[in-house]
């Protein structure tokens, strides 16, 4: 039975293109199609050019004109086919015409794939960068009943179309080539899609993997990673556990967001959300069903510790997602950034609904040095005409005293830019708040937490005590690996 094994390339060097596919076309067994649409057969052309491809390609082709692709791969109702529907469309038409047309009885060693993309390069204009959705659907054992599958969007940075559709390429032949030979390290797989390709040049926004060989990879780790490796400046993923693409998600979407450590979700923190939800969706302009809520971790909060806590982002994460609701990790340290991000891909209504001291901190000056224009510049960028502030009272530790943006102090040198911006509307105070869940911190929930404390369970939302208990999220590495043992 002819398999692909595991570390059969065990050294590091980079080979080439090339030498990349190369070692599939020489592999008797891989066989598969290539479909390509919006930049050409970029990707087909390497294998092309490096030899034997007969063994390897059943088929490469391109259906530029929307009746022909409409006609392989059915109609887009709502026009759009750069999109991951039209990608998942054409990965399954091709691999089941793979099945169809190649007989398995006169070839059981033969290990099918079909590779896909749908791109559009950058225009005449340059107005618009251009982007792309690829995926590879495959398997590496013949008698896998269910396909393994990867699928990424990437956006392209280069200013012409033709260096993006060679980049474009090249990341194809990346992606095959680590499906069949790094499938059991996805990280790794993960960083080698820019081999020989410079990151200023391409930005990986977004990846799934599934399928059998990859049903111990959670995706929200992968999500991770590409944050980590300055891969891209935002992820999303849903309450399912799936990456979301950021940019489909905010499409002209009236957008709430919270920002938080979430460590644990507190009752504070939906009490936050709830009542600012509340507001917002009362804004003449917005429209329920057209709005999302965003809970938001910025990646400077999850090395917080020091290192990035896999296990305890994985542990945030779980929480959140089993409360139903969207996350986003960023990073955005400046709230600035986050909402000049929402603004590339909407123009509709957009909340922030944050605490007394991030207010505080957000008319500091110190956090806005490196830029030419200082804090102006950004609270140019900040306070734009469709966004406004949902502030949450603090209690102040010391006086007792409930703080709002009202009484609050910020820099004397600040006093009459914040005045500016609240009389505007601005800044809106939440007046309905819950005055019980005003002390509650998630930084003392945690503690309580890992140090085997009582009480802290009535100081979270209904579910979630129970969710920690039974998964045994937050606990040091040693108490959790011997809980499991137990």
């Amino acid at each position: 039975m002819a398999t692909v094994q595991k570390n059969e390339f065990a050294f590091e060097n980079v080979p080439s293109v090339k030498a990349k596919t190369l070692r599939i076309n020489l592999n008797p067994d891989i066989y598969g199609t290539f479909a390509e649409i919006g930049a050409g057969q970029e990707t087909a052309r390497h294998f092309f050019r490096a030899g034997g491809a007969s063994g390897t390609i059943a088929k490469a082709m391109s259906a530029y004109d929307k009746a022909f692709s409409d006609a392989i791969y059915g109609i887009e109702h709502d026009s759009r086919y750069v999109t991951q529907s039209r990608l998942k469309k054409m990965l399954s038409h091709e691999m089941r015409l793979m099945e169809e047309r190649i007989p398995r009885e006169e070839h059981p060693d033969r290990l099918f794939f079909s590779y896909a993309n749908t791109v559009a390069t950058i225009d005449f204009t340059k107005r618009y960068k251009g982007h792309g959705w690829l995926g590879i659907r495959f398997q590496l054992d013949p008698k896998q009943k269910e396909f393994d599958e990867i699928v990424l969007h990437v956006r392209f940075r280069q200013n012409e179309a033709r260096l993006q559709q060679e980049t474009l390429g090249i990341i194809g032949v990346n992606l095959i080539y680590g499906a069949f030979f790094k499938y059991d390290k996805p990280r790794k797989l993960l960083k080698y899609l820019y081999d020989h390709i410079d990151k200023d040049t391409l930005e990986i926004d977004m990846i799934n993997f599934s399928g059998p060989n990859f049903s111990e990879v959670d995706n929200r780790l992968m999500s991770l990673q590409l944050i980590k490796n300055g891969m891209t400046d935002a992820v999303m993923f849903g309450s399912d556990g799936n990456n979301l693409l950021p940019a489909a998600v905010l499409y002209k979407k009236n957008i709430l967001a919270l920002r938080g450590s979430f460590r644990p979700v507190t009752k504070v923190n939906m009490d936050m959300f709830q009542k600012s939800y509340d507001i917002f969706i009362r804004e003449q302009t917005v429209k329920e069903e057209n709005t999302i809520v965003i809970f938001e971790i910025t990646l400077s909060n999850l090395k917080a510790s020091g290192e990035i806590d896999e296990q305890d982002f994985m542990d945030r994460a779980e929480l959140l997602c089993s409360l139903g609701h969207m996350v986003m990790i960023s990073n955005f340290q400046e709230y600035f950034k986050l909402v000049e991000y929402f603004n590339n891909y909407t123009k509709e209504r957009m909340g922030l609904t944050m605490g007394v001291s991030n207010l505080i901190d957000v008319f500091d000056e110190k956090y806005y040095r490196h830029l030419s224009g200082g804090i102006l510049e950004a609270f140019g960028k900040l306070f734009f005409k469709n966004l406004i502030v949902y502030l949450y009272p603090m209690r102040d530790p010391e006086t007792g005293r409930i703080l709002t943006s009202n009484n609050i102090k910020v820099h004397p040198r600040m006093k009459e830019l914040y005045k500016f911006f609240k009389y505007n509307g601005k800044v809106m105070d939440i007046i309905d708040y819950d005055p019980e869940v005003l002390d509650i911190y998630s930084r003392d929930v945690l503690k309580k937490i890992t140090n085997h404390k009582e009480g802290w369970e009535e100081m979270l939302p209904d579910g979630v005590a129970a969710t920690i208990k039974e998964n045994h999220l937050f606990l040091p590495k040693k108490n959790k690996a011997t809980q499991e043992v137990e």
